[in-house]
């Protein structure tokens, strides 16, 4: 597993990060990790339902996962799905990990191996009706396509001709579309997503932190829909919680970079620096 040397993890460029990541290091088990899984602990493909993670991944959090507090994947796929794409399910060492699904809206628990859930807004089943309609009068863009997200829908341009300007077209038929069923849009690396108010990153760290009685947190993550994650973070560390905040870095999405106490080049080395941390951190 490719990692940093274990007396050498990266140093964060802030001094909230770096007394972030010194209270990890010195109360592990009042600590929680929570990265996203997209772009973070799984590389971005052209097709979603093709992503996995990084092969280095699992094995990376279940060593981490006896040495802290808790860890938690925070995403925006449903709980299920991301528990299939991440390989979470049933490995040594990630019997406590937890995945927020749907930004919160789903929960998995590895030790019951069960996804809980509240209610579907009515706002997702109007929009799914009406989206191909809305996406015929906005222009016809090969390849942009559907993503069914259970409780969002998503639109996705990645694979058009001129990704974004079918991105840049979309964003204010969507945004009307959305409003009128109630649903907010959210955009990302050449995708945008309608979904619930009030659904969001931000919200969900922020119940599982103050459930647990967190005594430090780390995020990490990649998109644009990572920056309430952050904001959590910040308004933790407003409430004396110290904080780390790490970017998965790309070239698509730079204002999580600008917010980041730390920026790792993509996936693998996000996943090296948390098998590190594992290695500096007592059983």
């Amino acid at each position: 597993m490719s990692s940093y040397p274990e007396d050498s993890l990266p140093v964060p460029a802030t001094a909230a990060g770096r007394e972030g990541l010194a209270a990890i290091l010195a109360r592990p088990r009042t600590a929680v990790v929570a990265v996203d899984f997209d772009g973070t602990l799984a590389p971005i493909v052209a097709d979603p339902e093709q992503a996995r993670a990084h092969p280095d991944a699992v094995p990376a959090l279940a060593e981490l996962a006896p040495r802290i507090g808790s860890v938690a994947v925070v995403t925006g796929r449903p709980a299920g799905v991301a528990v299939r794409y991440g390989g979470f399910a049933g490995v040594p060492g990630l019997d406590r990990l937890l995945v927020l699904g749907h930004y919160g809206a789903e929960r998995w628990d590895a030790r019951t191996g069960e996804v809980r859930a509240a209610p579907e807004h009515p706002g997702v089943a109007a929009v799914r009706a009406e989206l191909p309609g809305v996406l015929e009068r906005a222009g016809a863009w090969p390849g942009t396509w559907i993503e069914e997200k259970g409780r969002a829908v998503a639109v996705h341009t990645r694979r058009a001709t001129d990704p974004q300007a079918a991105f840049d077209a979309l964003v204010d038929p969507l945004a009307d579309l959305a409003t009128r069923h109630g649903l907010v849009v959210e955009p990302g690396r050449m995708v945008l997503e309608l979904r619930p108010p009030g659904m969001d990153k931000g919200e969900a760290l922020l119940d599982h932190v103050r459930a647990t009685g967190a005594g430090a947190v780390l995020y990490a993550g990649d998109d644009l829909g990572d920056l309430p994650a952050f904001a959590a973070v910040e308004k933790l560390r407003a409430e004396g919680v110290p904080g780390l905040l790490v970017c998965s870095g790309s070239d698509e999405v730079s204002t999580l970079a600008a917010r980041a106490d730390l920026t790792l080049p993509g996936p693998a080395a996000v996943v090296g620096f948390l098998a590190s941390l594992a290695r500096v951190l007592p059983r």
